[in-house]
C-alpha cells in the first residue's frame, strides 16, 4: 500500500551531488515554494512586508482548505469537482438561515455544516452505489449546489451575520482568523490522513482499490466517508469566505475546485491515488498565493497570471514523473519511521533558514535603491471580459499616461473574492490611490475599509462601495439608466406589446440596479406586458443562446431589453430578420459594436454611458486625493438614449 510519503531507493545516487539532488526531488514543492519567495522578493520591494505576507496567507486560506477535503478524494484515486459550488451552497445556507428564516447563529453554522457534509455523502453514494465515474458525479453536484445557491438567495449576495463575520477578521489587529482556520484544517487533515483508520483506509483504496476490498475493506462506506469529508471542508472554506465578504455570494467560489486540485498536484499527489499529503497540498496552495499576489505587485496582466499558472500545475505533473523515474518510490504502510520524520523536519528548517538569508538579503537591496518615482495608483476591474469595462481601463491608462502615473490594472474576473485579493494587495503595496469598479457592492466593502486603514484614498468607478469609505464615486446611474431604456422601448412600441428581459449576471449590482430601474420605468406603461425574464450573464454567446430557447416559447414578441449590449447583440443575431422591423431590442453602456447595431439599424437604442470617460475621470480624481487636493463625493457622467437620429454625433 502506497502511504504520503516519498524516499529514494537506496544506492540509486551517490555523493554529496546526488544528496542535494535528492533532496530537491523528495521536496520540489518546498524548493518551488522557496525559490518563488526568493524571485518575487528580489522583483518587487513591496511583495517582503509583514502586511503583505500575510495577505498572502489570507489569500490560500480558502484554497488551501478546500483542497484539504480534495486531498482525501485524491489519495482515493478519486475527483471532486463540486467543493466550489458546496462552499457558495453552504454560505447562502448559513446567511439566508440566520438572516430570513430568523434562525439562531449557531444553529444556522450546525445546518450550513450539514449542508456541505449532505452533498458530500450524495456525491459517495453515487460513485459507490451508483457507480457512477467521481468526475460525473461532482459534475452533476457541481450544477446541482450552484443551482441551489441562486434559488436560495435569489441571485442577489445575502449579508453575513456579524458573529459570524468575525471569521473574516482579524486577532489582535493583526493576526488573521482565516489562516488560524487554515492551520486548524490542514493539522486535522495531517491527523486523519497520519493516524486513523479511515486514512490509512484512503491509501489503500487509491493504490488499489480491489486489494483494498479482497483484504477486508468496506471500499463503499469508506468512500462515502471520504466525499462526506470533502463536503465538510467545503462548507468550512464556503464560511471564511462568506465572512471576508461579509455577504454570502451565491456565484462565490466559481472555479475554486480546480484551484483546489491544482493545489494537491503541486503538492505532491497522484492523480492516480494512493500518495499525497496535507503539507504538501499546504505548499501547494501557497505557491498559488504566492504567484497571484507577486504576480499582481508587478502589475502583470490577469491573462497571463492564468497562463503561468496552468504552466506551474504542469511542470508540477511533470516533475513528479521525473522523480519516478529517478528512482524515488513509495515504501510499504508504515516504513517510514521516527529517522525519516526527523529528517523531513529537518529538511524544512534548513530551508527556512535559507530562504530567510537569501530574502533578507533581497530586502536590504531594495531598501538601498529607493528614489523618486512616479504615483502609482491601482485598478481593480470586475472584469475585462466585456467590452465596456475594456473602454473604462483604456480611458483610465490615456489619462494615466497623460498625468505621469503608473497604473496597475487588474481583473477581477466577476468574482468578489478574487477581488477582494486584489485590493488586499494593492493595500500593502506603496500605492497611493485605488480605484475600485466592484464586482459586488457589499463584497467589496471590508477590503476598501482596509485600504482605508492604510490611509489609501480609494475611488469608485460604476458601481458604490457599501459601509467603507470612497473619496469619491465616479458613475453613470445605472437606476436611471434603466429607467431610461424602458421609456425608450415603451415609446417605440406605442405603450403596447410583449418584451423579454435578458439580466446580467446574478448577485452583480449592475444588473440588480438596471433591471430594478427599467422595471419601475415601466410602471408607466401598462400596455406593456413581460412575458419572461432571463440571465445570460452580460455574454454575447449566452445571450444568443437564452434569446434562441426563448423565442420557441414566445415567437411573437415585440420587444427585448437587455442589460448590457453584448447580449443585445447576442438575442439580434437570434432574431435574425426580426431584428429592428418586427421586434425592437434594446442594450446598454453604448459599446462601440453597440453602437455600430445601432447605425446599422438592428438595435434600436443602447443607453450610453460613456465608459472611457469614466476611466479617465476616475483616475484624475484618484491622483487628486492622494495629493490631498479636494475631490467631490459624487461626480456623474451623464447616460444618454443613442439611436440612430443621434448615433453619428455621439462620442463614447
Amino acid at each position: 500500500m502506497a502511504t504520503d510519503t516519498l524516499k529514494s531507493k537506496p544506492g540509486a545516487q551517490g555523493g554529496a551531488g546526488g544528496g542535494l539532488r535528492r533532496l530537491l526531488l523528495d521536496n520540489g514543492a518546498l524548493t518551488a515554494l522557496i525559490v518563488l519567495v526568493i524571485a518575487m522578493s528580489a522583483l518587487s520591494g513591496d511583495f517582503l512586508t509583514a502586511d503583505n505576507l500575510l495577505n498572502v496567507g489570507v489569500q490560500a486560506a480558502v484554497t488551501a482548505i478546500l483542497a484539504f477535503g480534495v486531498t482525501f478524494v485524491i489519495v482515493s484515486a478519486g475527483i471532486d469537482l463540486s467543493v466550489g459550488s458546496v462552499a457558495a451552497l453552504s454560505a447562502t445556507v448559513l446567511a439566508w438561515s440566520a438572516t430570513e428564516a430568523g434562525i439562531p447563529v449557531a444553529l444556522a453554522v450546525v445546518l450550513a455544516v450539514a449542508t456541505g457534509i449532505a452533498c458530500g455523502l450524495v456525491n459517495g453514494f453515487l460513485v459507490s452505489y451508483g457507480k457512477l465515474p467521481p468526475f460525473i458525479a461532482t459534475l452533476a453536484m457541481l450544477s446541482v449546489a450552484r443551482g441551489l445557491s441562486l434559488v436560495i438567495s435569489q441571485g442577489s449576495p445575502i449579508a453575513f451575520p456579524d458573529s459570524v463575520s468575525h471569521l473574516g477578521d482579524t486577532l489582535g489587529g493583526w493576526l488573521p482568523v482565516p489562516v488560524l482556520v487554515m492551520i486548524v484544517m490542514g493539522l486535522l487533515t495531517a491527523f486523519v490522513l497520519g493516524r486513523t483508520y479511515i486514512g490509512r483506509s484512503m491509501y489503500a483504496i487509491g493504490g488499489n482499490e480491489e486489494a483494498a476490498r479482497l483484504s477486508g475493506l468496506r471500499v463503499k462506506k469508506q468512500k462515502l466517508a471520504i466525499y462526506a469529508f470533502s463536503g465538510l471542508f467545503a462548507a468550512a472554506a464556503g464560511i471564511v469566505l462568506a465572512s471576508r465578504l461579509a455577504s454570502a455570494q451565491p456565484q462565490a467560489a466559481q472555479g475554486y475546485e480546480l484551484d483546489a486540485i491544482a493545489a494537491v498536484v503541486i503538492g505532491g499527489a497522484s492523480l492516480a491515488g494512493g500518495t499525497g499529503k496535507a503539507s504538501g497540498t499546504l505548499i501547494g496552495a501557497l505557491i498559488l498565493a504566492v504567484l497571484r499576489n507577486g504576480l499582481n505587485l508587478l502589475s502583470v496582466s490577469a491573462f497571463w497570471q492564468q497562463v503561468v499558472i496552468g504552466v506551474v500545475i504542469a511542470l508540477a505533473v511533470l516533475f513528479d514523473t521525473v522523480r519516478r523515474k529517478a528512482g524515488v518510490t513509495a515504501p510499504a504502510a508504515g516504513a517510514s519511521g521516527g529517522g525519516n520524520k526527523g529528517k523531513q523536519a529537518l529538511t524544512y528548517v534548513i530551508a527556512a533558514v535559507v530562504a530567510v538569508a537569501v530574502v533578507g538579503a533581497t530586502s536590504l537591496l531594495h531598501n538601498g535603491s529607493s528614489g523618486a518615482a512616479k504615483p502609482k495608483i491601482g485598478l481593480s476591474l470586475s472584469t475585462l471580459n466585456n467590452p465596456f469595462f475594456v473602454q473604462i481601463r483604456d480611458g483610465a491608462e490615456e489619462e494615466a499616461e497623460k498625468l505621469g502615473v503608473d497604473l496597475t490594472v487588474t481583473d477581477a474576473q466577476n468574482d468578489a473574492s478574487q477581488q477582494a485579493n486584489q485590493l488586499q494587495n494593492f493595500t500593502s503595496g506603496s500605492l497611493s490611490a485605488v480605484v475600485v469598479n466592484p464586482v459586488d457592492s457589499d463584497a467589496a466593502g471590508p477590503s476598501v475599509r482596509g485600504a482605508n486603514k492604510a490611509g489609501i484614498p480609494v475611488i469608485a468607478v460604476d458601481r458604490g462601495v457599501n459601509k467603507a469609505d470612497t473619496s469619491a464615486l465616479v458613475a453613470s446611474d445605472n437606476v436611471e439608466g434603466g429607467a431610461l431604456g424602458a421609456r425608450a422601448l415603451a415609446e417605440k412600441l406605442g405603450g403596447k406589446g410583449t418584451i423579454v428581459i435578458l439580466q446580467g449576471q446574478a448577485g452583480t449590482s449592475a444588473s440588480r440596479e438596471r433591471g430594478a430601474g427599467f422595471a419601475e420605468g415601466l410602471k408607466d406603461y401598462p400596455g406593456i406586458k413581460v412575458v419572461a425574464k432571463q440571465p445570460a450573464d452580460f455574454d454575447r454567446t449566452k445571450g444568443l443562446d437564452v434569446m434562441t430557447n426563448l423565442l420557441q416559447a414566445h415567437p411573437d414578441i415585440d420587444g427585448v431589453f437587455a442589460e448590457n449590449d453584448e447580449m443585445a447583440l447576442g438575442a439580434i443575431k437570434a432574431l435574425g430578420s426580426k431584428a429592428g422591423r418586427s421586434v425592437q431590442v434594446v442594450g446598454f453602456d453604448g459599446t462601440p459594436d453597440g453602437l455600430k447595431a445601432v447605425q446599422a439599424g438592428t438595435l434600436y437604442a443602447s443607453v450610453a454611458q460613456q465608459p472611457s470617460e469614466l476611466g479617465r475621470i476616475a483616475v484624475r480624481n484618484a491622483l487628486r486625493a492622494a495629493e490631498d487636493e479636494k475631490v467631490e463625493k459624487m461626480v456623474k457622467v451623464p447616460v444618454k438614449v443613442v439611436t440612430k437620429d443621434n448615433v453619428a454625433g455621439f462620442e463614447g
